[in-house]
Parts: structure tokens; sequence; C-alpha cells
């Protein structure tokens, strides 16, 4: 199995990607290979000093970095040597099995749909969040910022793309599927939560009806279902509390009782333990780490890219939207 990893992607690139990218290497099993993509002096002077495992490690050269303040789209047609679009284009030649990158969001979106495509049956891909919740496992939040105007069939699409990654990446087998609204009520909402909702609970997945803001946390939902404008305004929100929190727990005593709740609430919010999104809805695996990405989120973000290639994630989302398809004809 081969992973492609943008090395010069994110606010603290090359160096979190590489040692994250290694760690990665260190864990994960013989017939892993790790393809870093970037300047090759700069990942050469990151590797310098290191002990891995260079039979398993590849550099493919990039001579170009999209930064995060450039138009995506444009970007993407103007520096075909990116170690994004290098890194996309490789597992589109099937060179690679997957991409992880924290560099800019939009630009892998744009990379990814223009190399890799998208489903048949899809024409659009939903930009999924992991966020840690008061229960055991993670909730799906989809989608977080991938499309700002939605229509109904497309948040129906979202929920099966959803349910699939659950089930084959966070490896539950039933995953309860909820609507993001303003109310618990099925008539709840604007017109597009209520088509939306209709939709959903006509169909055959494990729809729990609506979710409140209070509830997305809760742990009660497995997959939590959103237009990309809402998503993301919840995900920043999100964000910034665990930022917050984390500068309280800096101005705390130490050995002090609130400082010991406050590190323990902030280990709850933190993103680096998920790793990274996942683009759901292109043919391919790409996972997308946050800008600010330590070795250890990179490092966690490569073991769900490797999780979703080993249990044929790509494949199965095929297969769900083939019965979709089949199920509305």
């Amino acid at each position: 199995m081969r992973i492609a990893l943008d090395v010069m992607g994110g606010d603290n690139a090359p160096a979190a990607p590489v040692l994250g990218g290694v760690e990665a290497l260190d864990q994960l099993e013989a017939e892993f290979e790790l393809l870093l993509v970037g300047d090759t002096e700069a990942i050469e002077r990151e590797l310098d000093g290191r002990d891995v495992d260079r039979d398993r490690l590849r550099i493919i050269a990039a001579s170009e970095t999209i930064e995060m303040d450039e138009a995506p789209v444009e970007a993407v047609r103007r520096k075909r040597d990116s170690s994004i679009c290098r890194g996309i284009e490789l597992q589109a030649r099937g060179e690679a099995d997957a991409f992880v990158s924290a560099g800019s969001t939009g630009a892998v979106l744009a990379a990814s749909m223009l190399s890799l495509g998208t489903l048949p049956g899809l024409d659009r891909a939903g930009l999924g969040a992991l966020l840690p919740t008061a229960g055991p496992h993670p909730t799906l939040l989809i989608d977080v910022g991938a499309n700002a105007d939605c229509r109904s069939q497309d948040l129906e699409r979202f929920a099966h793309l959803g349910h699939v990654y659950v089930q084959a990446v966070e490896g539950r087998p039933n995953p309860r599927v909820g609507l993001l609204n303003m109310g618990g009520e099925a008539g709840k909402g604007d017109r597009l939560s209520q088509e939306t909702y209709r939709l959903l609970e006509r169909g055959r997945l494990n729809f729990a009806g609506n979710v409140e803001g209070h509830d997305i946390l809760s742990g009660d939902y497995d997959v939590v279902v959103c237009g990309g404008f809402a998503g993301n305004i919840v995900l920043k929100f999100y964000e910034s509390v665990a930022d917050h929190l984390a500068r309280r727990v800096s101005l705390s005593a130490a050995g002090s009782a609130a400082l010991i709740d406050l590190t323990r609430v902030c280990d709850v919010l933190d993103y680096a333990a998920q790793g990274g999104a996942p683009l759901l809805g292109v043919d391919g695996v790409t996972i997308v780490c946050h800008g600010d990405s330590p070795p250890r989120a990179i490092r966690n973000a490569v073991r769900v890219a490797v999780t979703a290639v080993e249990n044929d994630m790509v494949e199965r989302l095929k297969r769900e939207f083939s019965g979709l398809a089949e199920a509305k004809a």
C-alpha cells in the first residue's frame, strides 16, 4: 500500500508532515510505503539524522507549493507541479492508494475533483470532520465546507457518504444518521431541511431524525448531515472553543483542580487525535488535515487513509450509490 503525503502543505511544513509521516511509517506494517511529495532538498533536510527505513520511503519531487491564500481553482490550474496536484495525480494514475495533505482545503478539493472525479451517481463531494463526543466514538459531521449551497438530494447523498465511511473506517455496522436542524420535530427548519428530512425518512439508512446544535457532541449520532455553509460555521466554532480552553489551561495555576479539569476537556476536544477530514464522493481516498496540524495529527491522518484503503471504502461507496440508484429507479 502506498500513501502519498503532501510535505509542503500546512503552517508547520515541511517539518510536521515529514515527522508525522515517519512516525506512521514506524508504526505501520512492512508492506506500507510512504511517498513524500514536495521539495526534495527540504525533505532531505528534515530526514537528515533520523532513523528511517528508506526502503519503504520515496521522495516525489514537486517544484511548486499552493499557498493558503491563493484562489484554489486558479492555483490548481496554474501550479500543476505543486505538491497537492502531484500527490493527487499519483493516486489518479494508480501509483498511490491515498493522498494526505494539511495544505489548502480548497486546492485539495479542486485538484481531487479535477484529477480523480466523482463517483458514479454523484456530482459533488462532501468534506467530513470527525468530532470527539461525550460517547465512546466521534461523530462525523458532513459537509463542513465543500459546498456552500446545497440541494436536498445533496444532503441525502452526504448522509450515504457518511454512513459508508463510518462503517468502513470507524467499524460501526449500523450508523445512526441525524440531520442538523433548529429543532427536533419533523416539521422544523427551512424548506431545505424539511425536504431533506422527508428523503432520509423514506430512505434505507438508520435515520434518527433532526439533531439540534447542542446534541452534535452527545455521542448519540454517528453521522450528522448539514450543508457546507452551516457545517463550516459549526466546525470553526468547535475549533475556537478548543483553542479558548487551551489558552485557559496555559493561564491556570499549575497543579490546580481547574487546570486538571481543563486539561481533560482539551484532550477530549483535541482534533489531532482524529487526524484528518475525509473528502468523500471523489473516486479515491483523500484526507485533509488541519492547517496547523502537528506531527501527531499527520501520523493519525495517514493511519485513517490506510484504514480506508484496507477496508475498500471507495468500492463500498460505489456499491452504496449503485444500490441507491436502483432503489430510486
